[in-house]
């Protein structure tokens, strides 16, 4: 698991889970853009969102409300929650 310190690890895992769970051919860990809005430019909905939570919560042992799925727009912004939440673990 990435250091909680280490935000770009944490950018880079966020981004190999949603490339894993939405099966994105043409985008690797190295291309994704972490500021890229996952639902106005990656066209993700609700229900990609919330299985990509899931993976999230299994993945760093936290649990994501689902009143916070909509500040989760780009994977600078899920990483940053996820950090939040570890550090709250901590």
């Amino acid at each position: 698991m990435p250091e909680i310190k280490d935000i770009q690890g944490i950018i880079n895992r966020v981004a190999e889970i949603i490339i894993n769970e939405l099966k994105l051919e043409d985008i690797t860990v190295e291309t994704f853009e972490p500021d890229l809005n996952l639902i106005d430019e990656l066209g993700i909905d609700s229900m990609d969102l919330a299985t990509i939570a899931l993976v999230l919560q299994d993945e760093f042992k936290i649990v994501i409300d689902e009143d916070d799925y909509p500040k989760l727009k780009t994977v600078r912004l899920i990483a940053e929650y996820v950090q939040g939440k570890l550090t709250e673990k901590n």
